[in-house]
């Protein structure tokens, strides 16, 4: 059984491919291991994505729904892109023949909770759905929002509390930033180059607060 495969990054035809290089334990249950979430760009980096970033309103929220984004599709095999995210942030991560997480624990960078059931974790988007929206994800094609929605290779895919994914809803950081201000520099590094990544639009708001957060790092 192949240890410390890495799922990050990987295209979907070696997604596919991954249970027969991993191999399926006795009882059914597909071997996954421990990833890591894509770290984002260093601050000084994120400083330059958040300059060329286009400053303008958000866009009208006419025709959203979150149908529009086509999310949580297959990876490989049963299993999911929730399911690869609870495995990628979890620890002692245990799944059943459906790839459904059993046991584990994970930590919540948001509010710095430790949660022991995936019952209590939401994978959040970093830039929610509706706020891409109103960023110019009203002009895209399904299937450019599909991958936006399910996308591992980049910072946009999170393992959080239910509780703080619901509170901060499709806020942007000006509305909402996590409790936990530790993790300010990294959220903001993350936001920032998403945005960058798909050329999505910020808010003058939005801007001033993630200047405000990327003067967290060290």
């Amino acid at each position: 059984m192949i240890k410390n495969l890495l799922l990050r990054g990987l295209p979907a035809l070696a997604l596919t491919a991954l249970p027969l290089l991993a191999g399926t334990p006795a009882h059914g249950a597909p071997t996954l291991q421990r990833h890591v979430f894509p770290e984002p760009p260093a601050p000084d980096v994120a400083r330059i994505e958040l300059d060329r970033l286009t400053v303008e309103p958000p866009h009208s929220m006419a025709g959203y729904s979150r149908a529009m984004f086509p999310h949580w599709a297959k990876q490989y095999g049963e299993c999911d892109t929730r399911e690869v995210v609870l495995s990628r942030d979890g620890k002692g991560v245990t799944q059943d023949s459906a790839c459904r997480a059993t046991e584990g624990t994970w930590y919540s960078d948001y509010d710095a909770k430790t949660l022991d059931s995936a019952s209590k974790i939401d994978i959040d988007h970093m830039v929610p759905l509706a706020n891409s929206w109103r960023s110019g994800a009203d002009t895209w094609t399904t299937e450019k929002r599909k991958k936006f929605a399910n996308d591992l290779d980049n910072s946009q895919l999170i393992a959080v509390s239910a509780s703080s994914n619901r509170s901060k809803g499709d806020q942007a950081p000006d509305q909402w930033a996590p409790p936990n201000q530790d993790y300010w520099c990294t959220y903001s590094r993350a936001w920032t180059h998403i945005k960058s990544v798909y050329q999505l639009s910020i808010t003058t708001p939005e801007k001033e607060k993630l200047i405000t957060m990327l003067d967290t790092c060290a």
